[in-house]
């Protein structure tokens, strides 16, 4: 993976877009930090794929009862009343 600056980013992007549709990677970087990944559009799709898990998590009928004991932590109180 190449590190490029802003301002070679800048004066070469259609190069680097070509390159970069042809599978190359950059890393842009400002004052010496690098800031942002350039990569091919197909890569960014084939991480987010969905069903990778399915049929390996189980969630419970009574998934959304909680206990009474824990439900003590959440009791709604009125709100204080402003004098004015």
């Amino acid at each position: 993976m190449r590190v490029i600056n802003t301002h070679y980013a800048k004066t070469y992007l259609s190069k680097i877009l070509d390159d970069v549709s042809h599978g190359a990677e950059f890393i842009i970087g400002k004052a010496g930090k690098p800031i942002a990944k350039l990569v091919p559009i197909q890569q960014i799709a084939s991480i987010r794929t969905g069903g990778q898990l399915k049929g390996k998590i189980f969630i419970s009928d009574d998934f959304d009862e909680l206990p009474d004991s824990f439900s003590k932590h959440f009791i709604l109180h009125d709100k204080p009343k402003i004098k004015r």
